[in-house]
């Protein structure tokens, strides 16, 4: 066991016998999962359950964009930005304003695929980020994603200093 794992046993009698329960706490296993940055690029693996596909087996065509919600969400944690903290500041949330997409080859049920993020440009209150789903070194979606930075009214705002200073070391230039 690692320094972060404890091991929590319970007893407790059922029909007469003792019952003892153990319980590992803080293994990865119980932690959700989590993408990771290589260079400026953000990858997030997952995986293509039935609840995912249509009766035919092949993912419903918005659950790519699903998909790729995930990725930048996960992707901006891993950045350090915090977006709970900023939603319950009232400091503001981000929201897709733009979203063009290409469809290229379905997945498939149980397919495991990994997307891809990389952030292209950072405005006052936007920024815009290239998202490829993958099924190895196939490219099954390409979309081009702009995530405005809003009020909690809904109006564009300038997002703070500190997250914009972490995208821009992140940009990366059109291929």
């Amino acid at each position: 066991m690692s320094y972060f794992t404890r091991l929590t046993r319970t007893s407790f009698r059922r029909d007469s016998a003792l019952v003892t329960v153990s319980h590992v706490s803080g293994d990865s296993a119980d932690q959700p999962y989590q993408g990771s940055f290589r260079g400026k690029t953000h990858r997030f693996a997952l995986r293509v359950y039935f609840e995912d596909t249509d009766t035919a087996g092949i993912v419903y065509y918005a659950n790519y964009l699903r998909f790729m919600e995930r990725a930048r969400s996960d992707m901006l944690r891993a950045m350090g930005v915090d977006q709970r903290a900023a939603l319950d500041s009232g400091e503001g949330v981000y929201a897709v304003a733009e979203a063009q997409i290409k469809y290229r080859r379905p997945a498939k049920l149980d397919d495991a695929l990994l997307v891809v993020s990389r952030v292209r440009e950072v405005r006052a209150a936007s920024c815009v980020i290239h998202q490829r789903v993958m099924r190895g070194d196939e490219v099954l979606t390409d979309a081009i994603v702009t995530a405005a930075f809003l009020t909690p009214e809904g109006r564009p705002r300038r997002q703070p200093r500190h997250w914009v200073e972490k995208f821009e070391r992140l940009i990366e230039e059109v291929e």
